[in-house]
């Protein structure tokens, strides 16, 4: 729980587009195109509407005319070249009328419990409009440009879970198609991947009908859908300790389950070194002009030609030793750089399905279970806790200036989580409760002024101001990986390695650090499209 280690985590089986795609697959949900209204210059409206058991749910898309100028991917926006809102039914006419009235404006706007999840969207410019031009001349567009950019558009913003008046998540977490964490969310985008094809291929048509071609099929694979993320993801990690718990001990325990295989076959043996040789040619394409990022991508693409060697040498001399899986590890945990051990981890889960892909269903938590305190414990019983799971925060010295370097609060125009320098600018009055590791520390110290047999709501009576800190003790007992173990306002912190832990559980690919507050990612890309269900491998597209 180390952020350098988070900080390289990558794709997996049991990321949550994955386990959306192999549902959708398995269930063969039911899509169809039920209107697409757009002019020339682009400007229009698109409904797709999907059905599942009995219930549709409807991405209703707002195409924009968007001034060249007005385009950016920072959350000051005001204007996008599409806006979204996945609707929960069927939108009737004077429904889409008040979306059109609303869902452009985003977070301006009025909303009801029957959106469920809202959505904006910003073209690659110069991707975009080659394509339309490939296309409306009757040409494919060029591939290697393609596979450079992978995606027509990112988004800037998918919200969720009640922001801005949509629908809470309780009010579908019992449904099963949505009952993972961010199914709804991943499903938009989804279907806003779908939309951008469409919107390429038709405004072709509109500049040339007698010559404009589709998109091939094998190139429309290549496109996938962008997204910028800065620091208002970030905190998530933090704020949801027991939720985080589920998705690392679900990781955790596949690689386990793997690890505790003690033969393999030759035909394992060689699926996960065609697994490793993949991986290898997925990350020729990963570029990035962060400092920090750059050589470790070339590490890890070193790392995996030393691991397709070792498998294979373990492929050729198989049946003659035991714990071949647990060796693996092990080798690459002592040869290999961290980037390279997490790509390890994924392709291990990779190759054994079987074992891990009921874990899926194990990562959503009712959090409200976890949010009482008890209050009857003892303080001698939550010292205990707090030096049995909070040891690494002595290793932190606040009486440094690095150590106390950051503070995060919430910006006043936007409402988004902010990293401020402490000693270079003003509003730490304003700092939100997200050093944990400082309140811990702040925490044993008030514990050591306390009898033992004080119980918790009695401390608490008389040091309300170590409530949150507190609960968040309380969780870490139950729950062992709820806790990031480094100092998040310390000069060293890279914000980049909570994000980049948070959307490789998603299944982001292509992680492109634009600073150490904010990247860029590519999700779906390489995913089979809706008019593909109950065809093709639905499961090994990411390595394809």
């Amino acid at each position: 729980m180390r952020l350098a280690r988070l900080g390289s985590f990558h794709q997996s089986r049991l990321s949550f587009l994955r386990v959306l795609l192999r549902r959708i697959n398995r269930e063969r949900w039911r899509f169809q195109r039920t209107r697409f209204n757009v002019d020339a210059k682009g400007v229009g409206t698109a409904l797709y509407a999907i059905e599942i058991r009995g219930r549709t749910y409807t991405l209703v898309a707002f195409a924009h005319d968007l001034a060249p100028d007005k385009r950016t991917d920072r959350v000051i926006a005001e204007e996008w070249d599409a806006t979204f809102a996945l609707f929960d039914g069927i939108p009737t006419d004077e429904e889409i009328a008040r979306l059109r009235e609303n869902v452009p404006r985003q977070e301006a706007g009025r909303y009801l419990h029957s959106e469920l999840v809202l959505a904006r969207a910003n073209r690659s410019v110069r991707l975009f409009d080659s394509v339309v031009a490939a296309l409306a001349t009757g040409r494919q567009p060029d591939e290697t440009a393609l596979e450079a950019t992978g995606y027509l558009m990112r988004t800037t913003a998918v919200y969720g879970n009640g922001k801005f008046g949509i629908a809470d998540r309780d009010i579908y977490a019992e449904r099963e198609e949505l009952a993972g964490p961010f199914q709804a969310e991943l499903l938009t985008v989804w279907l806003i991947r779908n939309f951008t094809v469409d919107l390429v291929e038709h405004l072709a048509r509109l500049r040339n009908p007698d010559s404009a071609v589709r998109l091939d099929r094998s190139l429309r694979r290549r496109l996938g859908v962008g997204n910028a993320t800065g620091l208002g993801m970030a905190p998530f990690l933090v704020k949801h300790p027991a939720l985080i718990h589920r998705w690392i001990v679900a990781r955790e325990t596949a690689l386990a389950r793997v690890r505790s295989v003690r033969e393999a076959s030759y035909d394992e043996l060689h699926v996960l070194r065609g697994l490793v040789q993949a991986a290898f040619a997925m990350h020729a394409g990963w570029a990035t002009d962060d400092p920090v990022q750059a050589p470790r991508i070339a590490q890890l693409r070193s790392d995996l030609v030393r691991f397709r060697e070792e498998v294979g040498r373990w492929r050729d001399q198989c049946g003659r030793n035991a714990s071949v899986w647990n060796a693996l590890y092990v080798w690459a945990e002592q040869h290999l750089c961290l980037e390279a051990q997490e790509q390890v981890v994924s392709l291990l889960i990779e190759t054994l399905p079987r074992l891990v892909d009921d874990l899926a269903a194990t990562m959503a938590i009712d959090e409200q279970m976890e949010f009482a305190i008890d209050g009857s414990m003892r303080c001698d019983a939550l010292r205990a806790a707090v030096d049995r799971h909070y040891a690494w925060t002595r290793a932190v010295d606040f009486a440094q200036p690095a150590a106390n370097a950051k503070f995060w609060y919430v910006s006043e125009e936007k409402l988004e989580p902010r990293l401020g320098e402490r000693h270079a600018e003003p509003g730490a009055e304003l700092e939100q409760p997200l050093a944990i590791a400082r309140d811990v520390v702040a925490l044993r110290d008030a514990l050591g002024t306390t009898t033992a047999d004080t119980t918790v709501g009695r401390f608490l009576m008389r040091h309300p101001e170590h409530r949150h800190t507190l609960r968040r003790v309380q969780t870490s007992t139950r729950n062992p990986y709820a806790e990031i173990r480094d100092n998040l306002i310390g000069a060293e912190l890279r914000a980049v390695d909570l994000l980049r832990c948070k959307l490789s559980f998603f299944g982001c690919t292509r992680f492109d650090p634009r600073s150490d507050k904010w990247l860029r990612i590519t999700l779906f890309q390489g995913a089979p499209f809706p008019d593909e269900i109950g065809y093709g491998d639905w499961d090994q597209w990411i390595w394809d």
